[in-house]
């Protein structure tokens, strides 16, 4: 009887991994694409779109509904869920960790210079002057599930922490449907665990920071290694615009006020939590190369690499000692 039990239950284990495949899923949202891959027996498409749609409701400033939208606009007794709590609780770490470069206050400003969801245009010193003083994360607090601010004014914004916090909620669901072979990219922003369809680590690649390509016409500078970890770049190469001849970036530095436009072209941070990567990767691209590079050395557990521009106008690449391993060599 023991033999047949064991026969029984090696042929239903069986069974129901041969059911097991690679599910690919595509498409929209937070104003780009997502590209989900996944081996599961079972579709999780409905679930993830569902989940998706939340996390809009939750942290897009295009959604009016959205619980930032309603903040911003200072309705009363907004409620907030348990995707804004760790927004908010992950932005206050890398605000804290970057000395305050990375800053969700930082919107009255992203809006001025048309970064947000204002038109494009550029903002006078004398405005740039006062909208800064509504800066700071230290002027919120969460109080009785409320943000609180000192100044009605404030305006927050997550758009430089949501795509990587959106990646993080899809694979948190993954994790507790017991899949653990997956890949998560929202807006360039990935997390993947396990092995890909060919039964390989999977590998991802970072662009070549050419100003004004586009995804489909990049050049790749490295291939990454990933398992169970997170990749966020950041880059001024494809946001920005020029008005009257001049090019202004979207990287929006917090305690001057104005977008920054560094030596570096492109930073990629690796890190467990894509949220994390994604506002350290911000975070490098607004203090700049030598601020950046002493940050990384006192956060141990993230790993950063560089592309910027050599004195001769060639692309120079700085990388911490621990990216290294990650680096695809074939």
């Amino acid at each position: 009887m023991k033999k047949i039990s064991i026969i029984l239950i090696l042929l239903f284990l069986f069974a129901t991994c041969s059911y097991e495949k690679y599910q690919f899923l595509e498409g929209y949202t937070q104003g780009t694409t997502f590209r989900i891959i996944y081996k599961s027996s079972e579709k999780f498409d409905v679930e993830i779109y569902e989940m998706l749609k939340e996390f809009d409701m939750s942290l897009s400033n295009y959604e009016k509904q959205s619980i930032i939208s309603r903040i911003n606009r200072n309705e009363p007794d907004v409620e907030l869920n348990e995707i804004f709590v760790n927004f908010f609780n992950k932005s206050h770490e890398v605000f804290k960790k970057s000395d305050g470069y990375f800053d969700i206050t930082v919107g009255p400003l992203v809006n001025a210079w048309g970064f947000g969801v204002d038109e494009k245009r550029t903002a006078d010193s004398s405005k740039i002057d006062s909208l800064i003083e509504l800066v700071g994360m230290d002027k919120i607090k969460i109080e009785n599930n409320r943000i609180v601010k000192q100044d009605s004014r404030i305006f927050l914004d997550a758009n430089a922490i949501a795509q990587g916090q959106s990646v993080d909620y899809v694979c948190e669901f993954f994790e507790k449907e017991n899949i653990h072979n997956y890949m998560v990219e929202i807006g360039g922003e990935v997390r993947a665990k396990g092995l890909n369809d060919k039964g390989e680590i999977w590998r991802i690649g970072i662009d070549k920071p050419i100003e004004g390509s586009s995804v489909e016409d990049a050049e790749l500078q490295a291939i990454i290694k990933l398992d169970n970890k997170s990749l966020s770049t950041s880059g001024n190469y494809r946001k920005f615009y020029e008005y009257k001849g001049t090019k202004y970036a979207h990287s929006i530095n917090p305690k001057t006020g104005y977008p920054e436009r560094d030596k570096i072209l492109s930073a990629s941070i690796i890190a467990n939590e894509c949220s994390i990567a994604d506002a350290f990767a911000t975070a490098c691209m607004v203090m700049g190369f030598e601020k950046a590079i002493k940050m990384l050395n006192e956060n141990k557990d993230i790993e950063g690499y560089f592309i910027y521009a050599g004195v001769d106008g060639e692309f120079e690449v700085y990388q911490t000692s621990g990216f290294k391993k990650y680096i695809s060599n074939e």
